[in-house]
């Protein structure tokens, strides 16, 4: 029986096909909330969903292709398999390239490296799984609102040997998506460096990807 069952499974050339691509994530995300709901319905667990990076010496234009391509607006960005910061497409599209450009000795867009823009790791500003786990979509709004921030990491701390795991990423434009606009105390826009702009570009990517 088990001959027969591998005979049914044949193989597929890949040359039929032209340039393949990685699944949008199939998640909670888009599913409609409410302030009240717990806030892990709009995160993307780690767990759950296998996390989306970029290598640190990619270029941003490629970069930004891969978001538009993935439907999402950030990525982990690693060297060696480590990770070593992250990057957003604010960060791509708004003022970091153009600062970057101004203090280096680059003069051409198409040359600026994710590792040009990214916020490096040390600067990432995260919150603990636990406390996640028991928020409120409302209250992660709500730091969102206060920080001025995009995105922001989860990370589980094991309370045994202190190894911090990064659980999840949480992205305020998927929240507000979720909740239909709503806010907590009246929508803030973002302004942490590299992110100006950020409430006609959401207005963009919505109408381009349909989507975080």
């Amino acid at each position: 029986m088990e001959g027969a069952s591998v005979a049914r499974m044949g193989l597929v050339p890949m040359r039929r096909f032209g340039d393949a691509a990685l699944p949008r994530r199939s998640i909670l995300d888009g599913q409609p909330i409410e302030l009240s709901d717990p806030a892990i319905y709009a995160i993307t667990d780690f767990k759950r969903e296998y996390p989306m990076t970029v290598d640190a010496e990619r270029q941003i234009d490629d970069a930004l292709s891969d978001m538009i391509r993935l439907g999402v607006r950030a990525l982990l960005v690693s060297i060696d398999q480590r990770l070593v910061g992250l990057i957003t497409s604010y960060d791509i599209q708004g003022e970091r390239p153009i600062q970057f450009l101004q203090s280096s000795n680059y003069n051409r867009h198409k040359d600026i490296r994710v590792a040009d823009v990214m916020t490096p790791w040390e600067e990432l500003a995260a919150l603990d799984w636990d406390t996640v786990e028991s928020a409120r979509a409302s209250d992660l709004l709500r730091v969102f609102e206060q920080n001025h921030l995009t995105h922001l990491l989860v990370i589980e701390v094991d309370k045994q040997t202190s190894h911090c795991t990064v659980r999840a990423l949480a992205s305020r434009a998927r929240l507000l998506r979720q909740l239909g606009g709503r806010g907590v105390s009246g929508l803030v826009e973002p302004a942490h460096r590299g992110d100006a702009g950020e409430g006609q570009q959401q207005r963009t990517d919505q109408v381009r990807t349909n989507r975080q």
